[in-house]
Order: C-alpha cells, then structure tokens, then sequence
C-alpha cells in the first residue's frame, strides 16, 4: 500500500511539475477557443471526473449516486454517445475527507486531464476545491450538494449547482411547518457546516418563534444522543433533520432508544425512504437489534425535486428505469440512485448544446442558456446571473406500505425573501428532450 502510494505521489508531483511549466494559464480558461484542443476532449471522447464518498460516513446511501451516473454515461455511449463523442466518467473515492478531496480532484485535473468535474459531492468537500477549479477554469457542474457558495457567478464563473439550494428547500419546509403544525414546539438537527446555516436562513423567514432548539452534528461522530437529548428536554414536537442518509438514520434509531417521537422533517439529501430502511435496518443489526425500518419510517415527512423512484407512471421514473433495468439491474432502484442518473442526464443534455465544436466555454454557455428542461418537478434556475439548480421541492409523506404520498405539490421561490408559490407548469418528457440517438 505505501508504495502504491508513493507512485500516486510521484504521479502527481510530475503532474504539479508540468502544470508549473506550462502554467494554468497556459491552457486557456475557455479550454481551447484559442484554436488548442481543449483538455479531456478527442474527436471520439469526452473525459469527466468526479469525486464522491465510496467509503466514510456518506459512504452509506451516497456510494450509489455514480452507479446510477455511469449507467446513464453507458446508455448514452451505447446510442452513440453525445454529438459523435463517448463520454468517460472517472469516479475518484474521498470518503467524504476535504483533505482527500483536494488531492483526488488535483489528480483528476491534472494527471487525468478531465474536460469537467460533474456532480462533485458534498458541501465540507467541495467547498475545498472551488477556488483551485476556477482558477484553472475547470467546469465544475452540477454540484452535489444545495449550499449558496456555488451560486456565485462573479466568484466562480465555472460552478453551477445542481439540487435545490438549501435556503430554498428551507423555505419550503418552513411554510409547510407554519401551516399544518401552527403553535408546535419545533427543534431543528443540522449539519454543522453551510449545510445547516443555509438551511436555517430558509426555515427561520417562516417558523423562528416555534423553533424552541438548535442543535448541530458533525459527520465524523456518530453519536447523536447528546443532541437528541437536548432536543427531546426542549420539547420539541416537531423536528427537522437536514442530514445525510446515515445520519437521517442514526436519528431514528437514536430517537427510538430514548423514547423520543416528534414528528420528523427530513430534507431532500436524507429522505430516501428504501436507503433509509435498509441503513436503519444495518445499523440497528450492527447494534446488535432487529427493527422494522419500513415500520420506523412510516408517518416521516420529506422535500423533494426529483420524481419518486416508486412513481411508476411517471414518464421520467419509467424512462430511468428501463435504463436501470439493462445496466444494472441487480441494484436496488433507490431514489438515490435516480439522483445520479437525472444528473448524469442533466450533463448530456448541457454536453450536446455546446455543440460538436466543444470548448469549455461552450459547456458552460450551455449550462447558462436557460434551455435545460427535463427530469426535475420544478425548473432550474440556470442563467448568465443564477448558477442555482432546482428552484423549489415538493412535500411527501413515507407510508407504511414504503410508498410515498404527495402532501403538498412543488412550490418554487428564490434564495432570498421572494415568495414560496405553486410551480404547475408541464414537464418535457423523455420523448420530448430525445437526448440519445440524434
């Protein structure tokens, strides 16, 4: 192993070395409009990277999203690929460690070359990385996580996010608050980074005088008892999770042990109900219990802006399906799993706007040109001036068969304190988009 290591090192010094030499600023920020061939691209390939937690504490849930990306990436390929070009998708694990993060999305740049770094995930992580991707003027698209920092055109002209900005979702999760629980006492659990400070800023323009208790985690400890603690002394009848899967989990069952039921709100990056069971189901085994996960979920409210993966009359769950189906099919059809896939859609759909004459610059006026539809409930927010992703969510209820039930139909509204209203517009439909094959 520590040799292995130290040929990586010394990959990546001789890498660092010739970046030196020649200079970020050598390769120009548009990636070759300046008649050089831009980084990652053949006449017959296009190369993306993307750095994700195949091990660690996101690992649990998270670990899926690139199984459903590269399945896409390989129905896309199989039809012909994107304007003549197959797409290689280079999966580097971090295990969720910004340290590692820096050094996997460094080798990616400039060991593999890659064209863009797709679906980056995770907020402690990637936030480590986005200034050394705009000042190389990598694309970076897509990001995996909902935190305002990569909606921020004049800062990182290359990042553009992806899921719905947690502000937003906040706001959308508080005014449902404000209406179905007025007067409840609510306690909120967050991640203890841009993940819960961007939620909160949502959350507190609706119910700030309910919330009775603020608690925070931090992904490299386990033990949530203290704040479930704390939270259940406060009395909180409702409790909002904005947490990842493991986590959403590790709430359950830590609730469960005290004797501690309020009713739980959990955001869209925890509220897979089948990842879910299955880690509540893992975790109490490992502790030496057997529980009901479908039993523990039922009644557990989420947000969302992705068609369930249950939604079988759902023309987009149908169309990811039949993918999933051929390439990999012995994979549980998780709406975790979805998430990559809609991704991966996402980026093909950016990849044959920009054209047969690919440029970075070119992928990224793609990203900005307010023509993406597809996939989502609600629209993106994509422009010139809006790097954000989704702009609203949907609200649902886990019931006890592990379907879900539609509570409240998809509401957009901004990052800021504009209004939450009804989004009724029509999808495109995969038929519509015809991505593959033209």
């Amino acid at each position: 192993m520590r040799n292995k290591r130290s040929a990586v090192a010394v990959a990546l010094a001789t890498a660092l070395v010739i970046s030196g030499c020649g200079g970020a600023g050598e390769t120009p920020a548009d990636g070759g409009q300046k008649g050089e061939a831009a980084p990652g691209v053949t006449d017959t390939e296009v190369v993306i990277g993307t750095h994700q937690p195949l091990t660690g504490p996101a690992a649990p849930g998270y670990s899926k999203i690139s199984v459903g990306a590269r399945a896409v990436y390989d129905h896309l390929n199989d039809g012909g690929g994107i304007n003549g070009r197959k797409i290689t998708y280079k999966v580097e694990d971090d295990g969720y460690n910004p340290t590692r993060t820096v050094e996997v999305v460094k080798k990616l740049v400039l060991q593999d070359k890659v064209f863009a770094i797709v679906g980056g995930l995770g907020t402690p992580t990637h936030s480590k990385v986005l200034d050394y991707l705009t000042a190389e003027g990598v694309p970076d698209l897509l990001v995996s996580s909902g935190a305002l920092m990569w909606n921020s055109p004049d800062k990182h002209p290359n990042t553009f996010g992806y899921q719905v900005d947690y502000t937003r979702e906040g706001k959308v999760q508080g005014q449902y608050i404000k209406e179905k629980f007025a007067g409840k006492k609510v306690g909120l659990l967050v991640q203890g980074d841009d993940v819960g400070a961007d939620t909160q800023k949502g959350l507190d323009q609706f119910i700030k005088p309910q919330i009775v208790a603020r608690k925070t985690y931090d992904p490299a400890n386990t033990d949530v008892t203290p704040q479930l603690s704390a939270l259940k002394a406060a009395g909180a009848e409702v409790l909002v999770c904005e947490c990842i899967p493991a986590f959403t989990a590790l709430t359950i069952l830590t609730s469960l042990k005290l004797g501690y039921r309020p009713q739980l709100v959990v955001s869209s990056i925890g509220a897979d109900p089948a990842t879910l069971t299955g880690l509540v189901e893992q975790f109490a085994k490992q502790g030496g219990s057997e529980v009901s996960g479908g039993a523990l979920l039922t009644g557990v409210i989420g947000t969302r802006y992705l068609p369930s993966s249950r939604a079988a009359d759902d023309p987009w769950t149908k169309y990811f399906r039949g993918i999933h189906d051929k390439y990999i099919p012995k994979e549980p059809f998780t709406d975790t799993l979805l998430y990559g896939m809609v991704q991966a859609y996402t980026f093909g759909q950016v990849l044959k706007a920009a054209g047969r004459d690919l440029t970075r610059q070119k992928l990224m006026d793609a990203m900005s040109s307010g023509e993406l539809k597809g996939p989502g409930l609600t629209p993106f927010a994509f422009s010139k001036d809006d790097h954000a992703g989704y702009t609203g969510a949907m609200v649902f209820r886990i019931a006890a068969d592990g379907n879900v039930e539609t509570l409240q139909e998809p509401r957009v509204t901004d990052r800021e304190t504009g209004e939450v209203t009804p989004y009724e517009e029509k999808r495109s439909t995969p038929e519509e988009i015809s991505l593959v094959g033209q």
